[in-house]
């Protein structure tokens, strides 16, 4: 039993409750929705390429294996930077209008057996059985997607200073050129800098406390390796963050990551052609853009 487990007496789904319950609404009212574009063969796509257990399979609606729908959402999981203008055109001409439901699907499959996997071993393994819904109910999830986020980004128990850190880290290692020219106002004011933020990419050798890096190493193996999350990295996160910031977190780390389906489109330009720009999120977690620039 980890540390968490012992102090709090809880598993990872409680921990979601207890610690997020309205993202947990969402989250779990999202993991039972069916976009109806290819969700099953998304979802067991999506788990081979993490090496993690895929979410529940709605009812089969079609082959993806041989198609450029598996092939885009296998990209997508891996690398998303590498999802070209050829392999988005060939979605594009498979799917038609349903292109844009099915990468926020994409996303869902991708994203959140790592954030359950994470919240497994921060804690421990939930004991919650996946229910099987006799009708899965039909989503737009790029709408639930938001309301996803927003309700993330209104947990506020940790720091501002290391949720930009860790959004920033992502936003490079998924080569987001929109999230790379952002910087939270909040952080800002709470004293970071440019010099900080360049920390960021080589953080194992910087000046970085060590609650930062260890944020920033869960993050790279969410990114990275998702099933192979070594224990060093768990025990440095229950060393330096409560329960409930552990939490948030992952969430954090989950929320960031919806910024692949910009990257996927090729629609992730930023607003500034130099420097960096300004923005903040609020108490409803709404994102106000364009509140200053710096060169």
């Amino acid at each position: 039993m980890d540390v968490y487990s012992k102090s709090t007496g809880i598993d990872a789904g409680e921990a979601l409750s207890r610690y997020a319950p309205e993202v947990s609404e969402v989250l779990y009212r999202m993991i039972f929705s069916s976009t109806g574009v290819l969700d099953a063969q998304v979802r067991s796509t999506c788990a081979e390429a993490l090496s993690l257990p895929a979410l529940p399979l709605p009812p089969t609606t079609g082959s993806a294996r041989e198609s450029v729908a598996h092939d885009f959402a296998e990209q997508f999981s891996i690398d998303v930077s590498n999802v070209d203008s050829s392999l988005r055109g060939a979605l594009l001409n498979e799917l038609g209008s349903q292109a844009k439901e099915f990468v926020f699907a994409v996303y869902v499959a991708d994203w959140f057996p790592r954030l359950l996997h994470a919240l497994d071993l921060l804690f421990r393994p939930s004991t919650m059985q996946w229910p099987t819904p006799q009708d899965w109910s039909e989503t737009e999830l790029s709408v639930d997607s938001a309301e996803f986020s927003r309700s993330v980004a209104r947990l506020r128990v940790l720091d501002p200073v290391t949720t930009e850190l860790v959004r920033l880290r992502q936003a490079r290692q998924h080569n987001c050129r929109l999230c790379k020219s952002l910087r939270m106002s909040s952080a800002l004011e709470a004293g970071a800098d440019e010099a900080l933020f360049d920390e960021v990419d080589n953080y194992q050798d910087s000046g970085l406390s060590d609650r930062h890096k260890a944020a920033l190493a869960l993050a790279d193996a969410m990114v990275w390796q998702p099933g192979y999350i070594p224990a060093h990295v768990i025990s440095e996160v229950h060393e330096h963050f409560s329960p409930a910031e552990a939490v948030e977190l992952v969430l954090d780390m989950t929320r960031n990551a919806s910024s692949k389906v910009a990257v996927a489109f090729g629609s992730d330009a930023p607003h500034v052609d130099e420097g960096v720009e300004i923005y903040e999120v609020d108490e409803d977690g709404q994102v106000t853009f364009g509140l200053g620039f710096r060169a």
